[in-house]
Order: C-alpha cells, then structure tokens, then sequence
C-alpha cells in the first residue's frame, strides 16, 4: 500500500509539472520600478542663438510624471536650431505695447521665440498659433501666445510656482519642460 501511495504522489507531482510545461515557461513579470524625477535643471533663464528666423508652426501641450511639458513646431529643419530667450518675469509685458498680460500661476515664465508672427517677403500675417488648453495639468496653470514683433514671437506660461525647467530642441520642435517639484 505504501508504494501505491508513493507512486500516485510520484505521478501527481508528474503531472503538475508537465501541466506547468504543457503550459509554457514561466514569464517573470519585474516589479515596476520608481521613477526618478529628481532633477538639475534650475531656473535661471536659458537661451540659445539662431542662425536664421523659422516659422512657427503649431504648439501642443502634455503631461508626463515628472514634468508639464510644452513644444514649439517650426519649419525647417533640426539643422537650423530656433533661437531662443526663457525667464521667469514677475509681470509679463505684451511686445512691443508694453500691456501687461494677466496670466494664472504662481509663476510666469516668458518665452522670446526668434520665429517670425508673419512672412517676411509679403508682410502677411502666418496663421495664428493654436490656443493650449493646460487646465488639470500638475505644474501648467496657463499658456498664452501674447505678442512679438522684429521677428520672434512672444508667448507667456503660467505655472504653479517658480520650479526647474528646461528648454532644448530635438528636429523641429522647441522643448519647454517645466518639473512638478525641485
């Protein structure tokens, strides 16, 4: 009796372990790592020189897990860097009429694109840049596309608070990243 016992013990552990075969190998599934949004930003002004002028020719907003983030589409190509000036202003100033911009946040940063509001050779007026609905994002409180002239366009970001942010291009497109925290 005592051997049936362990033969029928020998092929249930048997057939566990084929079911286990049968059913394919056993896919290990990593615990999601934290992710690290520590970062060394700072938030003195940056700014970058370009070459020549470039159109705008949209700007989109989104939200990421450590930082709102705002991009600039222009003509052209990464080859042709934009310029840019971003800062952190007490009151943003409407170019060139001096008007001040009402914006929300506890913060506004300043955003001087060197990309002209209108084509160069007509005089002519490019479309206007879309309006970028920011509410519910954590940092974002307000963008605001508010004036330019001499060939750049001037824009204003209202944020929580004077937090890190970042500004670099990649292709055609001018990266604004402002973090959620320090």
């Amino acid at each position: 009796m005592r051997h049936i016992r362990r033969i029928g013990t020998a092929v249930a552990a048997m057939v566990l372990a084929g079911g286990g075969l049968l059913a394919g190998p056993a896919v290990a599934v990593a615990a999601p790592t934290a992710v690290d949004c520590a970062v060394t930003w700072g938030s003195l002004d940056k700014t970058a020189d370009a070459a020549a002028s470039r159109r705008l020719t949209d700007v989109r907003a989104g939200e990421h897990e450590c930082y709102d983030r705002l991009v600039f589409d222009a003509q052209g190509t990464s080859a042709d860097p934009v310029g840019y000036y971003v800062h952190y202003v007490d009151v943003l100033h409407q170019d060139p009429s001096d008007v001040v911009v009402p914006i929300k946040g506890g913060a506004i940063l300043e955003i001087s694109l060197f990309a002209p509001r209108y084509d160069p050779a007509t005089g002519q007026p490019y479309p206007a840049l879309p309006s970028v609905d920011v509410t519910g994002y954590r940092t974002f409180r307000e963008f605001k596309v508010t004036g330019g002239s001499e060939g750049y366009t001037q824009a204003g970001l209202g944020v929580r608070a004077r937090l890190p942010f970042r500004v670099f291009q990649t292709a055609n497109h001018l990266v604004v990243d402002v973090a959620h925290t320090w």
